[in-house]
């Protein structure tokens, strides 16, 4: 027998891992008729072949080598870190030499659909999830083929794996490059450290240049602002003082030295300067040339800007007619980046901060895991709890275990340790991983975790070498790599793995046949079926409800599917249980005429009634024996049986207009009985999906209560509309049961000495403390695991985090993916400030806000975002800021756009009290699961200009630059897009060139708008190029976005508009005002 610990070999069976990506979206159909859907599973076109499931599992594995998880179906993986592949930009703190390799990228990927499907729309998270990114070649356009389909879980109790006995912006560009690059940046010598204190913090200053105000002001849902007197003598916002030279007056800027090269800057004012209200656009320079300064003000870092404000916007509560005085383009912005960036883990022995979450990068795992799988807040570690208050920022991690790789990216390594298992340490059953320090010439480790010595076993064994690293650290990816999965013993299994299940529960009722859901749902299941996997270990069931519930038998042996009825709504039951859930191979032609046949059975049914909670129960005991998916689709409020509810939308817009401060009590569930179904269900193992295809109020904080406590998700189509929405309805389903998924989850955060779990946030059951279950985890799920100090950590050494998820595959194989990662700690608040993640900074306070809605007022949920943002920046100018002038708003490098989106959080549809109860309820489940590449892009919309795409250089990139939300930018002649992951608005002037609507969307006015659209594809070079660019979108989003059309003076223009977070509305101040409004908060702080 091989060596324990020892590697797999290649040749695993395809989709036995959670690291496949999903080819389900494959064959999507983008383009749909207009008319409503087909029912007839062959009708809809070609059906989608089967992509995942057509093998069985190969032999037991020998564990004499390495076996990595492949990312992508037919791609080359990446090698070991070296050169990156052709096309990609590496970090500064990279010298790579080289030609780059040719295996890698996309360059084995599939060029196109298969014959006679629309081309692929997305199909993978890409790392460009963000709002701003490029394909690395042509050919990402189009998913590669792969799915990993859910795995078994097992049913029953469980034991747990980690107790003493076995048993988860719009994107930013890179820092600006500024004088102090070379200090708080990536070292571009080998070697040199990451970070060095006691150097400044970048940060961006924003000079106001306004006189205390005279009078009280007020700022929507913050309290009254008051300001002393004074006065202030007007000064010239910039100038070169050159040395030696009397204080004079001089020319408004400074010029460049001779011989510098033309200016760069991530936007409209570099690192280190001040943004003019003058109109003029100042100069951008270098990273190694120091901008002028204010007279009498000190030297200013290279690593912090200023922008200066007119006095008069100073003043709240006066006219605002004065922020014209301010360049809106010299504010700070998000700012595309279209370069692929090589992003190693570690280098030197140090952490490697990561690129922006939305950034396109290419991970190269070098002893921290990949920040795909785990990120924090700052990315050094306060060294004591005063110092992360002082500091105002929060700690936390975000966990998104089995998040889609980048296809160039090395796959992760499989490691099996045979009957043994893989060796942890014996007291705080922390695994193996880099940061473990063998001693003793090998026999004994120290745990990195809780420092605890422990015994090497004998054939773990291995002698340490002059650096005191075993001599096979390298060869063993437990010992080098960041992310490793080992195979679990069958100490950690209870039973057998079982089938896959997937059971399929829909509303008859009257209005869900009237509307066309029914017939939009039938169709979807149907053509998903041949996306399941084959073989007999799938297995599938299928009921139909309205105030009763129907159960079908598919045996093979009846000529026609059987309906069994259950009338007992308040005790339900399942009848005939093993005919109920049967082999797919056994039942697919009864299937499908069975879904054909629904609708029309259902299509005089006069039933008004749902009995949802009671069908949800019935469902759970047919899969009681095995656990699986449930997917319901739900079309009216539940009204009869268990769980059933009570309309509270006219409750809820009587409180919201008299401003009750009770009105948030309308998210909280008002049942508790689907609580505890929910729970027995998370017992079970059962994860259920809600499709919600309603026209109506349905009450989604009490429905959402089941989907949120199993692991799963709701997907919200309001008004659900027969025309446009089957196609999303449909892609919906299919990404859902294709993606890559575990099944029958536990997972568990562990820290070391010095910081503890203090909570964790996302959808998931819990029945102990420290363990996370979760019926199914998918790679789209993110948790958010928030950290205390428990004791002191010493300066300069390293925090570590470890994420341990143990679940099975879709073949019944157990498995542990292990994270680790690694953090530096400090006790210098600058260097919290250059190590702070803003995405992740950003991402934690969408996630507290959405937590605290449902329990707290609108207005308090409001003013408690806004002042996480104040404090983070009044710390920072407090005591990091070298800058002292009282004129002058700071802010770090690193978050200089934490106000902008802020302010989007605060008008975003969960925090603005003009919106529907639903709303806010489906936004709130939303994000308890969001992923940090999506959480920005989400308050703050990708906007583009499409009218002009023949003109445009897209410069490698399909999709084109992108505009700040400010309806400045919004011109009468254009045709805009905005897209924010979920929804796609397509704003239409009213001055438009009729042959450009006609190209792009066969209507030769805004006034023949439909209001349901569906996006067509025609014979002209302009229409081609806006489906590209909408399939990328929907490629990087992992979603079919919810296409429509929108014009000025409808109400269509006005949600258009009401996404243009930069201008000022009733829900909220403009960008400019709201700078000067926390800047004046951070003046009273500080007096």
């Amino acid at each position: 027998m091989a060596t324990q610990g020892g590697p797999r070999p290649g040749g695993n069976p395809p989709y036995n891992n959670p690291n496949y990506l999903a080819d389900g979206m494959q064959n999507m159909q983008i383009n749909r008729p207009s008319g409503p859907p087909s029912v007839m599973g062959n009708q809809g076109g070609p059906r989608p072949p089967p992509n995942f499931g057509q093998q069985q599992p190969p032999p037991p594995f020998p564990a004499s080598s390495a076996a990595a998880i492949p990312s992508y179906s037919g791609g080359t993986p990446m090698s070991r870190p070296g050169p990156p592949p052709p096309g990609v930009l590496p970090r500064s703190s990279m010298p790579l030499g080289g030609p780059p390799p040719q295996n890698m990228a996309f360059n084995n990927r599939p060029s196109g659909p298969p014959v006679a499907q629309n081309p692929s729309p997305f199909g993978s998270r890409n790392p460009s999830s963000g709002s701003f990114s490029r394909p690395v070649s042509s050919s990402s356009a189009h998913p590669p083929p792969g799915a990993l389909p859910g795995s078994f879980p097992v049913s029953g109790p469980r034991m747990s794996p980690f107790a003493s006995s076995p048993m988860a912006t719009g994107p930013v560009a890179p820092p600006f490059v500024t004088a102090d690059s070379f200090v708080n940046g990536p070292s571009s010598l080998p070697g040199a450290p990451r970070f060095q204190a006691p150097m400044r913090p970048p940060q961006t200053i924003m000079s106001t240049g306004v006189p205390p105000p005279t009078q009280t002001h007020s700022f929507p849902g913050s309290p009254p602002i008051a300001s002393s007197a004074g006065s202030m003598q007007s000064v010239t916002p910039f100038s070169a003082q050159q040395p030696g030279a009397p204080f004079s007056v001089p020319s408004p800027f400074s010029a460049l030295p001779q011989g510098m090269p033309p200016p760069v800057s991530a936007f409209g004012a570099p690192p280190g300067t001040m943004l003019s209200h003058q109109g003029i656009p100042p100069p951008q320079f270098h990273g190694s040339v120091q901008p002028p300064r204010m007279f009498g003000m000190p030297q200013q870092p290279p690593n912090q800007s200023m922008a200066a404000f007119s006095p008069e916007v100073g003043h709240m509560g006066t006219s605002m007619g004065t922020p014209q005085k301010i360049d809106p383009n010299q504010i700070p912005r998000p700012t595309p980046n279209a370069s692929v960036t090589l992003h190693e883990t570690r280098q030197s022995n140090q952490a490697n901060p990561p690129p922006p979450a939305s950034s396109e990068y290419i991970v190269q795992d070098t002893g921290n895991c990949s920040p795909r799988y785990m990120r924090c807040t700052i990315n050094q570690i306060p060294c004591t709890v005063d110092l992360l208050n002082t500091s105002g920022m929060q700690l936390a991690l975000m966990v998104q275990p089995l998040a889609l790789p980048h296809p160039s990216e090395e796959p992760i390594q499989v490691v099996d340790f045979g009957e043994s298992g893989p060796v942890r340490c014996s007291r705080c059953k922390g695994y193996i991983n880099p940061f473990m320090k063998f001693i003793d010439q090998g026999r004994r480790f120290i745990c990195n975790l809780c420092g605890f010595t422990d015994e090497t076993p004998r054939d773990y064994h291995c002698n340490l070498g002059p650096d005191g690293r075993r001599r096979d650290a390298d060869e063993r990816p437990e010992l080098c790599r960041g992310t490793v999965e080992f195979v679990a013993t069958k100490e950690y299994m209870v039973r057998d793995p079982m089938p896959a299940v997937f059971f399929f529960l829909i509303d008859v009722s009257m209005n869900a046949v009237q509307t066309g859901a029914t017939a939009a749902a039938c169709s979807a299941i149907s053509q998903v079926i041949a996306d399941l996997p084959e073989g007999p270990r799938t297995m599938v069931g299928v009921a139909t409800f309205d105030s009763t519930i129907h159960f079908y038998n598919l045996k093979r042996a009846l000529q026609q599917p059987l309906m069994l009825i259950v009338p007992d709504i308040q005790d339900v039951y399942t009848p005939l249980e093993t005919d109920v859930v049967v082999q797919l191979s056994e039942c697919r032609q009864h299937l499908e005429l069975l879904l054909e046949s629904i609708p029309t059975m259902f299509q005089n049914n006069k039933t008004a009634d749902s009995a949802f909670g009671a069908a949800i129960k019935a469902a759970f005991l047919a899969m009681k024996p095995t656990g699986g998916k449930l997917l319901v689709f739900q079309s009216v409020l539940p009204s009869v049986g268990m769980g059933a509810l009570s309309a509270r939308e006219a409750e809820g817009r009587t409180n919201i207009t008299a401003g009750e401060k009770e009105a948030h009590k309308l998210l909280q569930p008002s049942d508790k009985s689907l609580k505890s179904i929910a729970v027995e269900l998370a017992e079970y193992q059962v994860c259920v999906d809600v499709f919600i295809t309603t026209q109506s109020y349905i009450d989604i904080a009490s429905v959402s209560v089941i989907p949120r406590t199993t692991g799963g998700q709701v997907y919200y189509y309001h008004p659900f509309s027969a025309v446009s929405d089957p196609a999303k309805l449909y892609n919906d389903l299919r990404w859902n049961v294709t993606r890559p998924q575990g099944f029958e989850a536990v997972m568990r955060v562990r820290c070391s000495q010095g910081i503890q779990v203090q909570e964790y946030m996302g959808n998931f059951c819990r029945r102990i403390p420290t363990d996370v279950d979760l019926p199914t985890i998918d790679c789209d799920k993110t948790i958010m695991v928030t950290m205390k100090h428990d004791d002191k950590l010493q300066d300069g050494s390293e925090c570590a985090f470890q994420c341990a998820l143990l679940y099975t595959t879709v073949y019944g194989q157990r498995r542990i993916r292990v994270s680790t990662l690694s953090l530096p700690c400090s006790s210098l608040l600058s260097n919290l400030f250059r190590a702070a993640d803003l995405d992740t900074q950003f991402t934690c306070f969408l996630k507290q806000a959405a937590n605290e809605i449902p329990s707290s007022p609108l207005i308090q949920v409001r003013e408690k975002v806004m002042e996480l943002c104040i404090n983070i920046l009044h710390s920072y100018r407090k005591f990091c800021a070298t800058v002292t002038s009282s004129g002058q708003l700071i802010l770090p490098e690193a978050l200089k756009l934490l106000p902008l989106y802020t302010l989007a959080l605060v008008k975003s549809t969960g925090l603005k009290t003009d919106g529907r109860i639903e709303d806010r309820s489906f936004w709130i489940n939303y994000v308890s699961s969001l992923s940090t590449p999506l959480a920005i892009p989400f308050v703050y919309p990708r906007m583009m200009a499409i009218h002009d795409l023949d003109s445009k250089e897209m410069d490698g990139s399909l999709v084109p630059p992108v505009i700040p939300l400010s309806s400045e930018h919004v011109q009468d002649d254009g045709i805009y897009l905005l897209e924010n992951g979920i929804d796609c608005l397509i704003y239409i002037g009213n001055s438009v060139n009729p042959d450009i609507t006609r190209q792009l969307f066969g209507i030769s006015s805004p006034d023949e708008i439909p209001t349901q659209f569906v996006l067509q594809q025609y014979s002209n070079p302009l229409s081609k190029k806006l489906n590209d660019v909408v399939n990328e979108i929907r490629r990087q989003r992992c979603s079919y976005l919810r296409m429509k059309l929108c014009k000025k003076g409808d109400p269509s223009g006005m949600l258009f508009f009401s996404c243009m977070v930069e201008d000022k509305s009733p829900s909220g101040l403009s960008y400019v005002e709201f700078l000067v409004h926390i800047h004046r908060q951070i003046q009273n702080k500080i007096t």
